[in-house]
Formats: structure tokens, sequence, C-alpha cells
């Protein structure tokens, strides 16, 4: 009789950069270090939302995406820094080649983090803990900066298991203790489950994984919809999307789910105006214009619809974005019909590149 056949499984690393911008700039200006810093925009500006923290200010309750004059009450002595993107990209390059070292199936997030599938390396290490060791060590001798770097044999566990033991850390989930890593884990730390989300879930009691384990996919895709099938997966470490190297960006988008519903044009028309910063924001960054401007409505009622335009001409400006959303948001009637959530996508993106002026760009920084 032959032996059983063990079961392979692939090898991922998903390596994310500590509190990145702020290390960049603690790294370059000595004055900076030790400091409580926050790269994004200034307090004394209008709409200013603070992009990375230093893990200094972290300590006071600063984070990404906090209102830069909330950042300020929570840590006085905080230093706003105005961003550099050229640097950023600058490292980020850097970074991915230490990546190319060792496998070519990589898939960047964003400048600061990317997964790596090593389940054949280049260089026939064969132990992804100890290729992610070694990435971690030459992000630290040839950049000056720290990495976290998550184990495990899929995409979903290796980025929660990079977040695990921050900053500097290194942390395997190998496929025996999964499940059980699941189980425990609170709804709030899944990846891809929002705030909205995980208060919805802890009011029906399911607070952990293991409370999500106990419903049926069925009964998880009436509470949540589409989403069900998800969740029903990944409490079971259940996931197998490949890491697609060189990914092409689709599209860029921003959305934002309201405290209270909105109910006239101008409030509409204000919620508009700060998700077309962000969006304009992340189309600069990665250095992207767009011919499609789509917006997302969502009702009260839950029910939800898109409306999209596409020009002739290619945009990233803040201004133009929110030209075109708002002659979408005026193309729909809202009779008695409140809305909960707004969103903006841009995509179809052509081959025009935005060039960063030298200083970096000029303008506030949204997550």
């Amino acid at each position: 009789m032959e032996p059983a056949e063990e079961k392979q499984y692939r090898k991922i690393i998903h390596i994310d950069m500590d509190a990145f911008y702020a290390s960049v700039e603690q790294r370059d200006h000595p004055e900076y270090r030790g400091k409580a810093i926050a790269v994004g925009g200034s307090p004394e500006g209008r709409g200013g939302v603070v992009a990375t923290a230093s893990y200094e200010a972290r300590k006071y309750g600063v984070h990404s995406a906090m209102p830069s004059k909330k950042a300020q009450q929570l840590c006085p002595h905080l230093i706003f820094v105005r961003p550099r993107f050229p640097a950023y990209k600058e490292v980020s390059i850097h970074i991915r080649e230490i990546f190319s070292r060792f496998t070519d199936e990589i898939q960047p997030l964003s400048l600061d983090e990317a997964y790596l599938d090593v389940t054949d390396d280049k260089l026939g290490i064969g132990s992804a803990i100890e290729i992610a060791r070694q990435i971690k060590q030459m992000i630290s001798d040839e950049l000056q900066l720290t990495a976290s770097a998550g184990v495990s044999i899929n995409k979903f566990v290796a980025k929660i298991a990079s977040d695990m033991n921050k900053p500097d850390g290194l942390t395997f989930i190998g496929p025996s203790k999964i499940e059980r890593f699941m189980e425990k884990l609170p709804v709030e730390k899944f990846h891809g489950v929002g705030k909205v989300t995980a208060e919805k879930m802890k009011m029906r009691g399911l607070h952990t994984g293991g409370d999500l384990k106990k419903l049926s996919e069925v009964e998880l895709v009436n509470l949540f919809g589409k989403s069900g099938h998800f969740f029903y997966k990944i409490v079971r470490g259940i996931d197998h999307r490949k890491v697609e190297a060189n990914q092409e960006t689709k599209s860029v988008g921003a959305e934002d789910t309201f405290p209270e519903d909105l109910i006239t044009i101008p409030e509409m028309a204000a919620e508009l105006e700060k998700i077309s910063r962000i969006v304009s924001d992340r189309i600069k960054r990665n250095q992207l214009k767009g011919r499609t401007v789509t917006v997302k409505i969502k009702f009260s009622d839950f029910k939800t619809i898109t409306r999209s335009k596409s020009y002739p001409t290619a945009v990233a400006e803040q201004e133009l974005i929110l030209n075109a959303a708002m002659v979408l948001l005026e193309s729909v009637d809202f009779t008695n019909r409140p809305v909960r959530l707004l969103g903006i996508t841009v995509s179809n993106f052509g081959e025009d590149v935005l060039q960063f002026e030298k200083n970096g760009y000029q303008g506030r920084l949204f997550p």
C-alpha cells in the first residue's frame, strides 16, 4: 500500500512596512527621531488628515485617517510633516527590488506592502520563514527601516499575521493552527470587515471568528449578503486567491457610510467633496489619471445604485472629479429616499502619467 500523498501548501508572505511615511521622515531627518510626528495635512488647514503617524504619536491615540485637528488635541506636541511622495516611491522601488531577489511572484498593494509567493523561491531556500527573515534584514541594512512580515499558506492569513507583532514583527501561522487562530480572532481584526459590519456582527452576538463559524453559509448570506460567502470561508482559513504578479490597477475609489442618513443635495455635495479629495489623492499617489467617474449611492433601505460617465480627457484633479460626481448625483431622484452611503470611483486609466513636482505633492494628504 502506497503512503498517503502529503498535501502541498503554498508559501505566502505578506510584508508591511512599519509606519512607512513617518519612518522615512525620521530616517532622513534626525530631528524627528524619537518624536511624535504625523505625515499629512496641517491642523490649521481645512480638512487636513493624518496619513501616517510615528509609533511615538500612536501612543497618544493618533492614527491614520484621523483629522489633523483631533490628532493635535490628543497629542499637543505632535509635529506635522508635509509628505514627500517621490522619496517614498524611491524607497518602495528599492524594497520591491529586494523582494525580486527571492521571487518574481510579487503583488504590491501599495507603496508599503505586498504579497509574495515563495513556494518556488529563486535561491532554493525552501523556508518561507527564513526568506521573510532575510527580507526584513535586507530592508534594515540597506534602507535603515523596519518591516513586519506574516507567513502562512494563503494571502488572508498572511496579512493578518503581519499585523500581529508590529513593529518589526515576524509571525508564522501554520496549517494546523489556522482554524483555531481564526476562531479566537475578534471580528474587527478580520481583514475586510469594516467598522460598520463589525458593529452589526456584535449586535447579533457575533464577537469572534468562532461565533461566525457556528452559522451556516446560508445564514451568513442572509445576514450579510454576498459577503456571507466570504465570511464563511475566512473563518475556516480558506482563501484560494493567487498572488497576482504585475497586477494592473483597474480602478481607484473611496466611499463613506454616514452615522445619519443624508436627505438634501447640499448634504450629499458636502460629503462628495470630502470623498473626491480622497480619491484624487489616491490617484495622484499612484501616478494615474482616469476617464470614467462612477458614483455609488446606497439608500436607507440598503438598495444600491451606480451612475457612471466617461470623458474624453483623463482626470486626477479633485475639482474635476467632484464636478463629474455632482453631475451624476443630480441625475438621480432622491424623493423620499434618504442616503446611507456615497462613493466615488475613477477608472479607465490611460497612458497619461501624472508628474509630481520636484518638491512633492502640493496638497492636503488623505489616507
